[in-house]
């Protein structure tokens, strides 16, 4: 069977699992609580640039004259 590391714990977490990457539910529980008291955030914006699939539009495409 395939395992990686757990990100939490470090122990084994199957592919396939319910809970994977994470080993466990509590694990898993841990992650998020995590994410929710902004212990883990992005460190810069994320900005898309112009091309890219869901780019914002310039402020006049779009308008007909």
């Amino acid at each position: 069977m395939n395992t990686v590391k757990c990100p939490t714990c470090r122990q084994p977490a199957a592919f396939g699992s319910p809970d994977f990457p994470f080993c466990s539910d509590r694990c898993r529980q841990i992650d998020l609580g995590n994410w929710a008291t902004e212990k883990y955030v992005f460190s810069t914006p994320v900005i898309p640039t112009g091309g890219e699939e869901g780019a914002p539009l310039p402020p006049d495409a779009g308008e007909e004259d």
